[in-house]
């Protein structure tokens, strides 16, 4: 193991734990600007499940970053709010 100046990105690539991470990260961002823009618009969970035309389980669902959401879900989701989700590669 490297010593106390080591980059964080190198430890968990070492952990075997970088792409997880990073993930997760990821999904807890999206998951805090779409209950951001809800709380903005003072939207319930119940209200943007019956404009998703879903239910409010599966919006729960939606906002975990745990849950393993799919790309058209977080799209849907947006839409239903008056956003639209944008993904790039850098």
């Amino acid at each position: 193991m490297k010593g106390i100046g080591q980059n964080f990105d190198d430890f968990l690539k070492e952990q075997g734990m970088y792409e997880e991470v990073n993930e997760l990260a990821a999904k807890k961002l999206i998951t805090y600007q779409l209950k951001q823009a809800m709380q903005e618009q003072k939207l319930t969970k119940s209200t943007v499940a019956k404009k998703m035309k879903t239910s409010r389980v599966a919006v729960d669902n939606i906002l975990d970053p745990a849950f393993n959401t799919s790309i058209d879900s977080l799209e849907r989701f947006a839409y239903a709010i008056g956003k639209k989700l944008t993904i790039s590669l850098s």
